[in-house]
């Protein structure tokens, strides 16, 4: 895609949407004694982090239900958590109406099959690095980092940066 197709996508988005297991983990779920962890990348939460900051709403949009993600959706002051979504075009489509918005104004990052769909429907469709080759031949923009190891900090840094927004949110880090 070309920079200035890509400009023209970012500056629609007003819904960041993320899958969780391979996009903000690295796909591994750890089980031992009825209790289910996962590994979250702490810049892909500062991603999140900087997308609310630059007014963006976030949200997740995940097949599997986890107290791990209500926890650090939670944390994170994430607007719209999703779980169990299987499949997840018609969550998404209830989502889209609930907010009252075109998939055009929504970037979704997906990693695997079932993403498809929902990938198919947006207006900035973003994959990581280790996605499928079914979903990376899709997706408008692909990171170079991996699901749960920055993907989602590169995508936000991307989305910002091309909107023009990134170096105001740095400069206010920078400021005493």
């Amino acid at each position: 895609m070309d920079s200035s197709e890509l400009v023209r996508r970012t500056r629609r988005v007003e819904l960041l949407l993320l899958d969780v297991d391979g996009v903000l983990t690295d796909g591994g779920v750890y089980r031992g004694d009825g209790v289910e962890l996962k590994r979250f990348d702490i810049q892909d939460g500062m991603g999140v982090t900087l997308a609310r900051r630059a007014g963006l709403r976030v949200g997740i949009l995940t097949g599997r239900t986890s107290s791990a993600v209500t926890r650090r959706a939670r944390e994170l002051a994430i607007d719209e958590v999703i779980q169990g979504a299987n499949p997840k075009l018609p969550a998404f489509t209830a989502l889209l109406e609930r907010l009252g918005l075109d998939g055009t104004a929504v970037a979704y990052m997906g990693d695997d099959l079932q993403d498809l769909p929902v990938l198919g429907r947006v207006g900035l469709a973003l994959a990581p690095a280790n996605a499928r080759p079914e979903v990376r031949e899709r997706a408008h923009w692909v990171a170079t980092a991996s699901g749960g190891r920055g993907a989602v900090r590169e995508a936000v840094e991307m989305l910002l940066s091309t909107r023009g927004e990134w170096g105001d949110l740095v400069r206010g880090y920078l400021a005493p």
